[in-house]
């Protein structure tokens, strides 16, 4: 099989956005689109709320939110697509930036009734720092919104990219009636409450066609006037300016009526990248290359309750993963072999042979994986580029059935190892503290631990700042500073010393106190001749 052949078939991107924006709903109709998937699962009512197919965890479909990423992996004419379906909320937002590092491209959703907001301008400040091209899709225009001209100019004004639009709408909220397609010339008209793929659109193929303003009325005269002011202060699309990262193709549309969701479809498959090259420690891994390379960005417990799963989530950055042979794991230095690689729909899971670049797939695992580790066919080097964070919150984990102390061991264990949060020990293992970027993430800790492993617990508020992991070449000094602030001293899962600070003023005084001693602000660094890490890096 022509391996060159097989990595231009392949699109693998995130779909990422503010918390409500339409972001998992549009996922869901790209699915429904590409034939993945028949009936929409995002159907809300007063007296029914299915929930989205790309949400399976319990704690999702109760609140509403993607919790995790979701991994999605369809054919469509004649291209093998993995989308990735990532949380919006913010306290989850390192599960996205890490699922970034795993795809070659983006689509970027913004409602347009609230237009750029917080999370979505941090999201693209991953996106511009790794030059990942993006797709943006105006959602939404349904209800009355921003004006489609003043939310081009706040795209560009807040994301700090150029934007083209390649469709345009035709009215906003009530009167909205369409969308003009200007990279093919296309108008078509909306019909709302739609929930399955229409098999029909009228389609008018010129601007100046008479049966247009029969259709829309005065719509039409403006139509007009908005496309010969598009055509004149935009440049030309350019697709290499695109590939760049320099210019981000704008669509507009309502994914929870399927409309605009074609275009965004189509225009994607024909301009998304295949997988590009990626950087190691050692050198520039290309995906065209003979022998088999990929890392874990993502590790879930649990994904099927009823067999006490861990699956680590692989992307395939070169040659050929093959079911059951053997691959080499850089960090542990020993080979293992995969019985049972899967391919993913959500929750649902089937069993692969093979994967080539840009593929993501599910290894089940025994305990081998952290986040970040590489596995290749014999060589050692490391991926680059897989975010982490310095925890902003931090809890004391209070066991409140003894009885149950193993199972809450375990899924402690288990779900830090999800990266979702950092675990802490002190005075011999018996304190456990946990570090999150946000508070909801306590509440998914304690529902899974209670829910996936029958354990029972609370979080106690810890008045900590920051947490730093330290190194020095001279122990001495190290050893120095971990007994002068013992009680500020805890232990990462990798028995790590971590300085914990109460303020940004006693942190900066330790600094300045033991300046043999370096402070790290990410879990990577070296000490002596030997890598201490978690598994990630920093943006």
């Amino acid at each position: 099989m022509n391996i060159e052949h097989e990595i231009q078939k392949r699109r693998t991107f995130a779909i990422i956005s503010h918390p409500d924006a339409g972001k998992t709903t549009l996922t869901e109709k790209l699915l429904l689109f590409g034939g993945a998937i028949q009936t929409a699962g995002a159907v809300k009512s007063n007296k029914i709320r299915k929930s989205a197919t790309s949400d399976f965890m319990d704690i999702e479909r109760q609140r509403g939110i993607s919790v995790a990423t979701s991994v999605m992996t369809f054919e469509y004419n004649n291209l093998f697509i993995n989308i990735l379906d990532t949380p919006g909320h913010k306290d989850f937002a390192e599960d996205t930036y890490r699922t970034l590092t795993a795809v070659d491209s983006v689509i970027l959703v913004v409602d347009s009734v609230k237009g750029v907001e917080e999370q979505t301008e941090k999201l693209m400040n991953v996106c511009r720092m790794r030059k990942t091209p993006v797709i943006i899709f105006i959602n939404k225009l349904d209800r009355e919104g921003t004006r489609p001209f003043e939310l081009m100019d706040e795209l560009e004004r807040k994301l700090e990219i150029k934007v083209r639009p390649l469709t345009w709408p035709i009215g906003m909220g009530r009167g909205f009636k369409g969308v003009y397609n200007l990279h093919e010339k296309n108008v078509y008209l909306f019909k709302p409450g739609k929930t399955t793929i229409e098999d029909q659109r009228l389609l008018i193929n010129d601007l100046d066609d008479s049966v247009l303003d029969e259709k829309i009325g005065s719509d039409a005269g403006r139509l007009r006037e908005d496309v010969e002011l598009i055509e004149g202060v935009y440049d030309p699309f350019d697709i290499g300016d695109y590939l760049s990262g320099i210019v981000a193709p704008v669509f507009f549309g309502s994914a929870l009526n399927n409309f605009g969701v074609r275009e965004l479809l189509e225009t994607f498959v024909a301009i998304a990248p295949p997988p590009k090259v990626r950087e190691t420690d050692q050198r520039i891994v290309e995906p065209e290359e003979e022998k088999f390379s990929g890392f874990i960005f993502k590790i879930h417990a649990n994904l099927d309750p009823r067999h006490r799963d861990r699956i680590a989530f692989l992307r395939v950055c070169s040659g050929k993963f093959e079911r059951d042979k053997y691959f080499h794991h850089v960090r542990l230095n020993k080979n293992l072999r995969f019985n049972n690689p899967y391919n993913f729909m959500a929750r649902n899971k089937s069993i692969i042979d093979e994967a080539f670049p840009g593929d993501v797939i599910g290894l089940y695992d025994r305990n081998n994986f952290k986040i970040g580790d590489t596995l290749t066919e014999g060589e050692s080097f490391t991926f680059r580029g897989i975010p982490s964070f310095s925890p902003e919150i931090f809890k004391e984990l209070v066991n409140t059935d003894p009885m149950r102390s193993k199972q809450l061991d375990k899924g402690i264990e288990q779900l830090t190892d999800e990266g979702v949060a950092q675990l802490f020990t002190q005075q011999d293992g018996r304190r456990k503290i946990v570090g999150t970027v946000g508070e909801l993430q306590f509440d998914v800790i304690q529902y899974r631990l209670e829910h996936e492993y029958g354990a029972s617990c609370r979080f106690q508020s810890m008045n900590y700042a920051k947490a730093c992991w330290i190194t020095s070449d001279n122990p001495a000094k190290l050893d120095e500073l971990t007994r002068a602030k013992s009680r500020h001293i805890f232990y990462d899962k990798d028995d790590n010393p971590v300085f914990f600070a109460e303020s940004q003023w006693l942190l900066n005084s330790a600094i300045e106190n033991f300046p043999e001693v370096e402070f790290h602000f990410t879990s990577e660094f070296k000490t002596d001749s030997v890598i201490v890490n978690s598994g990630r890096e920093a943006i």
